[in-house]
């Protein structure tokens, strides 16, 4: 790829960003002469980006800032459209704009192109998937992100530029779906909310073009758990109870077990107006996971257990505000986790603590909460960030116990 369209790319990257943010090019030009001070900026200057005319180097900070993107993604991707990284791929939202290209992005070639491909090949790529989502239990998405985006692009560029027989090309389908579902997840760890939600709305089609209904419920499902955990609540609902449908009852109890508890999530989070709903949906986790499977359930719903609907229960508990439920629950699933998963038990206490908080027991939340601080201080997911300052928020309210007010002074709410 040359220089020219490399900075096209880069254009459109910006431009995405920009009404992801939902600004015109205008309301992005007043915004950065707000955040830099400087008021010469036009909406001509930021035409000229998004048309790969110009890569904005100096404008590179306050972009950052102006559009919520970490500035090292931003430097990467500029860089990378300048030529100046030749032989590395760009960052990962620039990764995504390459995955997205006009037009229908899976659309393979004309089946007598390319390299012959089978299933020795996609062996190795459901191996690097299921590789990622292990990685992903004990590595946080900040970590991640630049892999799980490069083994995405790479997928993409394998099923469009190979040929293949059509059981390949549906398992091929099927690996980019399950690497997408894990690319978003990763994304919206380290919260980059729009870049996973194009990576499941990617692995959604993918999916579907496989005829995988039950992936295409796992990938809905975690684009409702983002909703959900974003400001977007009644979205989320809705998407969840759609993921389940198009799971059917015949999917594995693994995953519709999996299916209900987002369904829970959502409505917990939508208010205690939806305390009802969801804990009926809690009660239907726990009664499909009972049932006997006729098939066994797919690679990537390992994890489901009766244990991890207790953690998503106590966390439920926790969002409707009923602690004498949560504490319990939550104390006893921190007592059997394993320390390695330093982000889940950073989660995790961060329940704990509000839990104790609703309980009217701050001092017991603020022990827990310093727990939190130190097991996620190098952990780098925004999701664990978030976390820590609703903690404190919620700590607020007890800043006249000694051991709140110390929490406090140590990490001032932002």
């Amino acid at each position: 790829m040359n220089t020219t369209e490399r900075k096209r790319q880069f254009g459109a990257y910006l431009a995405r960003l920009r009404r992801d943010a939902r600004l015109s090019q205008r309301g992005l030009a007043e915004r950065l002469c707000r955040v830099s001070g400087v008021a010469t900026l036009t909406r001509n200057e930021v035409s000229r980006w998004e048309r790969g005319a110009r890569v904005p180097d100096a404008w590179l900070p306050a972009l950052a800032v102006a559009l919520a993107v970490p500035l090292g993604t931003l430097e990467r991707a500029a860089a990378y459209a300048r030529g100046e990284d030749e032989g590395r791929l760009p960052g990962a939202f620039a990764t995504l704009a390459e995955l997205l290209p006009p037009g229908d992005p899976l659309e393979p070639g004309d089946g007598n192109s390319g390299r012959r491909i089978g299933a020795s090949t996609v062996a190795a790529l459901a191996g690097r998937v299921h590789g990622l989502r292990l990685a992903d239990d004990v590595l946080a998405g900040g970590d991640l992100i630049d892999r799980a985006f490069r083994e995405l692009s790479r997928a993409v560029q394998l099923h469009r530029e190979s040929s293949y027989d059509e059981p390949t090309g549906n398992a091929l389908l099927v690996q980019i779906g399950e690497l997408s579902q894990i690319a978003g997840w990763i994304a919206s760890d380290a919260g980059q909310h729009a870049q996973a939600e194009h990576a499941y709305q990617l692995g959604i089609s993918a999916a579907r073009q496989a005829g995988d209904g039950t992936l295409v419920a796992n990938l809905a499902g975690s684009l409702a758990y983002q909703h959900a955990n974003t400001g977007r609540e009644l979205d989320a609902v809705d998407l969840a109870q759609a993921a389940l449908d198009e799971a059917g009852p015949s999917a594995p109890p693994q995953t519709r077990a999996l299916f209900f508890d987002r369904v829970a999530w959502a409505h917990a989070k939508a208010g205690r107006t939806h305390a009802q709903q969801a804990m009926r949906a809690l009660g239907e986790a726990h009664e499909a996971l009972t049932q006997e499977a006729p098939d066994p359930a797919p690679q990537w719903a390992y994890w489901v257990s009766r244990e991890e609907l207790e953690v998503m229960d106590a966390r439920v508990y926790t969002e409707l505000a009923r602690p004498l439920r949560a504490v319990p629950l939550l104390r006893s699933v921190l007592e059997r986790y394993d320390a390695t998963h330093a982000r889940e038990l950073a989660l995790y206490l961060s329940w704990l603590a509000v839990a104790y908080a609703d309980a009217n027991e701050p001092e017991a939340a603020a022990e827990t909460a310093a727990r939190m601080f130190e097991l996620s201080a190098d952990v780098a997911s925004e999701r664990t960030s978030e976390r820590g300052r609703v903690v404190l928020r919620r700590l607020a309210d007890y800043d006249d116990v000694p051991e709140v007010r110390e929490l406090l002074a140590e990490h001032p709410p932002g």
